[in-house]
């Protein structure tokens, strides 16, 4: 199974993080790295974990989605995986972990914040660490969604020649403006042609977490030169309720990538957002909030 979606160049490093961190967030110290996390509601409420994908700190679960999704009684819990935002980073190229320890540090922040079991929200890339919860850690888990992610199963559908055609040239990560509109070019050939793709908010957003994250350099590598270890088992194991989202646009991953998933949990449901990329736009949250807030419900916390 391959998650290593993404095609960044490691390079120079542009400026380092600006240092304030935001009145909402807390760096946690867990052993030798730093994790950068933010909650959203009560914690009184059933918690759900959204975790990002390849070089994507917590900026690209949008605070709005998680206000909205905290105020139908949800407790949202978003963080910077290692070598994205405010947390730990290691040199371009050279990253200190495997796969499971990025899952390792989505367990550890469930027990700094005393959450028992939560919904997991794992989009694209860590769609595995979300299998690994549901194999090896099934007592942690009340839920699971999968956005934009798949089984990596032989003779599904490659990337469409359209994602390759778009897809931006390698910038020089010496200079912030560059990786700015590389970033930005990128995540406008990931929406497919989309409708909703939304150039202006696109490009607020990466400028943000361009100049919060410790090495844009190591953020835009590492992920897809980790070592990529594994669970116990494979999708057919997970018994936790289990949601595939899926965009009818997805370049990267086409709806037969979320079909095949679906087929491969027992009892998992299919949502196909329509007009969506390899993303979840603004647009959508009427469809795909409302979605998870009943997945997430009866009584499942």
């Amino acid at each position: 199974m391959d998650y290593r979606f993404s095609q960044w160049m490691a390079g120079p490093s542009v400026a380092s993080m600006t240092d304030q961190l935001a009145d909402s967030e807390q760096l946690l110290e867990i052993d030798d790295v730093q994790l950068c996390v933010e909650t959203f509601g009560d914690s009184a409420d059933p918690a759900v974990l959204l975790i990002d994908g390849s070089a994507a700190s917590m900026l690209w679960w949008d605070a709005g989605l998680c206000e909205r999704i905290a105020q139908a009684d949800r407790f949202v819990i978003r963080y910077d995986n290692r070598d994205t935002g405010r947390s730990t980073s290691y040199p371009p190229g050279q990253p200190g972990y495997t796969y499971t320890d990025l899952a390792g540090d989505a367990l550890a922040i469930l027990d700094a914040l005393s959450v028992e079991r939560a919904h997991l929200v794992c989009r694209s890339m860590s769609g595995g660490i979300g299998l690994i919860f549901g194999v090896d850690h099934p007592d942690r888990v009340a839920s699971l969604t999968f956005v934009s992610t798949s089984t990596g199963a032989d003779g599904l559908p490659p990337p469409s020649g359209e994602l390759g055609r778009n897809a931006p040239a390698e910038p020089d990560l010496a200079t912030s403006a560059a990786v700015v509109d590389y970033v930005v070019a990128y995540a406008k050939a990931l929406s497919g042609g989309s409708p909703y793709f939304d150039d202006v908010a696109t490009r607020a957003l990466v400028e943000q977490d361009v100049a919060r994250a410790r090495n844009i350099a190591s953020t835009l590598t590492n992920h897809d030169v980790m070592i990529f270890d594994g669970p116990s088992g494979g999708f057919g194991d997970i018994t936790a309720p289990t949601l595939v989202v899926r965009g009818d646009h997805d370049p990267l991953l086409p709806v037969p990538h979320g079909q095949a998933l679906r087929d491969a949990i027992p009892g998992a449901e299919l949502l196909i957002l329509p007009g969506a990329g390899h993303d979840l736009p603004r647009p959508l949250w009427d469809v795909f909030v409302p979605a998870l807030i009943q997945h997430t419900g009866s009584g499942r916390r």
